[in-house]
């Protein structure tokens, strides 16, 4: 099975978004989301800020999975 890390980073201090592409052989291809494994916790001020990071890991993520796909073509 072949995982390719899409994106990864911070979303509130110590916890961290990963986003990858795993792609079994004998089944179709996923996109995983791994989040921390307790409640991110965000102040209502910090708000704003946290959900745009985690809009920047999806996009990033979205770049990286079409030029992966580009170059498999």
């Amino acid at each position: 099975m072949q995982t390719t890390q899409l994106a990864r980073g911070p979303v509130n201090g110590a916890d961290e978004l990963s986003i990858e592409l795993i792609e079994p052989p004998d089944l179709p291809p996923v996109i995983r989301l791994r989040w921390p494994d307790n409640a991110t916790v965000v102040q209502p001020a910090r708000f704003k800020a946290v959900a745009a990071e985690i809009m920047r890991l999806l996009a990033s993520a979205v770049t990286v999975y079409n030029q992966h796909k580009a170059r498999r073509l």
